[in-house]
């Protein structure tokens, strides 16, 4: 390759927006143009709220849905993904700075845009040294009760906004005490306001737009208006507040929200605060990373189209980065908001960048028009999204499906409530391992015999099958490393033990992709004793990749047997 190509094929993974701004046509325009319009007005609610819900002023949540979203848009991999404020992250990133400082202090702010700026230096550095594979470290159903756990400790936390009350905490047992204590003094007004918020959100997602194709709107539009419901309930609640003057009664309103655009500024940093949050910002990172990959796989599957990981952590890196920049709070792709992006018929990236305009034309215009908003409807709208992330559905499956997977995710669901979201990342990473290693340290592994008149082996407890006296075939369904080659070692021996006339062991290695050193010393050691029983040891169907790494060493020299290319010739050779 000429260094030229060579430097333009950098550039081309680096920067994917060249890809799609070099193909980009009308057609794309007339798509990007309406999602980003639909977006827009999902976002702006979405990101007041997210923001409170991390403990920040509101206006921190527009600015981390400005320039993120254009960033992302140039460095992303994904057509359709929306990025910004978001439940979960919005939650971790409450429970990582609420110990160090008061909410919307100065210093709590600080400590938030100090976590998106390590947070997207920490996503940058894995996508440069292409480390996308850490989403697969957390199994799908253990992230699945994290999350799960994760929304139940954001519905509690908001019931401060929707009673009225103090309610403080990051965890089951935080929350519970400081609600016991104040659930007294509930602000009657507030609980009105909040229980009409989710009657009428419930009234317009349930029937009024579910009537709208009856009407003769087409079923797809209706669809994607019943997104803005939430839109709709804030601005009624704002109406109803400003006109009755609700905050004079002790409501709670958002305020005034800074007009304008954010100003462009370094982080603040200091030792002291870097220390105190890298390993949240860490933890914020992983997560953020995990939830948009299956958010932007799962669309991109839809269109035909691939996203790519290493790629995705560079781009969430650059928009954590641009919140950080530009005084927001760390982002992520969204689902709701990527999935009506998707659903309006976002073409490219460039939706998202046009998005980024509108929310940018709000802060400039529309921040006045917020003054009256009640929080108690921002909670309503949070609670309302984060009811989805509640997957009882999973842990019932789980349990009619594998008992292990079920104590992964229910310990994960349990430590989350009642330790914090934090130690709820850290016990899933843990459990997902602890999975993986109980799996496989005792791999199924079956005595085979050939089915009469083909040349299949299946297992003698399942098959009827011809076996010989003289001969011991066995099919390990697992890779053979450190942890399960013990596992193996005594199958085999157990095996020779009970049949007094073998000669022959055979190990069918269709499932094995890999054999580690400690595994190879183990098979060393079976050669060994079984030779000095006068018993021969062979190998059948061994896959290319793993004996180009067995060949590296002595190991088939020593073989005291034959390795053979299929199971039959190897008991045609022997019987």
């Amino acid at each position: 390759m000429q260094p030229n190509s060579r430097i333009l094929s950098v550039i081309n993974r680096l920067l994917p927006a060249g890809q799609w701004l070099k193909n980009y046509k009308a057609e794309h325009f007339n798509g990007d143009l309406i999602a980003a319009l639909i977006v827009t007005i999902m976002l702006i609610p979405q990101s007041l709220a997210y923001a409170l819900l991390a403990g920040l002023p509101a206006e921190m949540g527009l600015y981390a849905s400005i320039l993120p979203l254009v960033l992302y848009g140039f460095f992303g991999s994904s057509y359709s993904l929306s990025v910004g404020p978001v439940a979960i992250i919005s939650l971790m990133t409450a429970s990582a700075i609420m110990p160090l400082a008061s909410a919307e202090s100065p210093t709590y702010v600080t400590l938030a845009i100090l976590l998106a700026f390590i947070s997207g230096l920490m996503l940058i550095v894995l996508g440069i040294f292409r480390f996308g594979i850490i989403a697969n470290f957390l199994s799908h159903p253990v992230v699945s009760g994290f999350i799960s756990a994760s929304g139940i400790i954001i519905i509690i936390s908001q019931l401060k906004h929707l009673l009225g009350i103090s309610v403080s905490g990051d965890n089951l047992i935080t929350l519970g005490t400081t609600l016991f204590q104040s659930i007294s003094q509930i602000h009657i007004t507030t609980f009105l306001m909040a229980i009409s918020c989710l009657g009428c959100l419930w009234w317009l997602r349930h029937h009024f737009f579910t009537r709208l194709p009856q009407w003769g709107i087409p079923l797809h539009f209706a669809q994607l208006l019943s997104k803005t419901a939430p839109v709709i309930v804030i601005s009624l609640a704002t109406l109803a507040t400003y006109l009755f003057r609700l905050d004079l009664t002790g409501v709670a309103i958002v305020g005034e929200i800074p007009k304008g655009l954010p100003q462009l500024t370094w982080p603040t940093i200091t030792l002291e605060h870097w220390q105190q949050i890298t390993s949240s910002a860490l933890l914020i990172a992983i997560i953020g990373f995990i939830e948009s990959v299956s958010i932007g796989k799962t669309l991109a599957a839809k269109k035909r189209q691939r996203i790519t990981p290493n790629q995705e952590l560079i781009g969430l890196g650059a928009a954590n980065l641009a919140s950080a920049f530009s005084g927001g709070l760390p982002v992520t792709g969204g689902f709701s908001r990527s999935v009506v992006n998707y659903d309006a018929g976002a073409s490219t990236p460039a939706a998202g960048i046009f998005a980024a305009l509108g929310i940018a034309i709000a802060t400039l215009w529309l921040t006045p028009l917020l003054y009256f908003l009640p929080k108690a409807a921002l909670a309503v709208t949070i609670v309302m999204a984060v009811l989805s992330l509640i997957d009882i559905d999973l842990i019932r499956k789980a349990w009619q499906y594998s008992r292990a997977e079920f104590a992964g995710i229910t310990t994960t669901l349990i430590i989350t409530l009642f330790l914090g979201v934090e130690y709820g990342v850290l016990s899933g990473v843990a459990i997902s391992i602890s999975l993986h290693l109980f799996k496989t340290a005792r791999p199924h592994i079956a005595v085979v015999g050939e089915i009469p008149g083909t040349e299949h082996f299946r297992n003698i407890q399942r098959h009827n099958v011809i076996t010989y006296p003289h001969i011991i075939s066995i099919r390990v369904d697992e890779s053979l490393y450190f942890a399960n080659t013990s596992f193996l070692e005594d199958k085999i021996y157990s095996l020779v033990a009970q049949n007094t006339k073998v000669q022959h062991v055979i190990l069918m290695c269709t499932a094995i992709n890999e054999i580690d050193l400690s595994a190879l010393e183990t098979l060393e050691v079976i050669n060994q004793r079984l030779q000095e029983l006068n018993i021969h040891f062979h190998f059948s169907e061994v896959k290319g990749p793993v004996m180009d790494t067995l060949q590296k060493t002595t190991f088939t020299k020593q073989l005291n047997g034959n390795i053979y290319l299929s199971q039959h010739q190897a008991i045609e050779d022997l019987k």
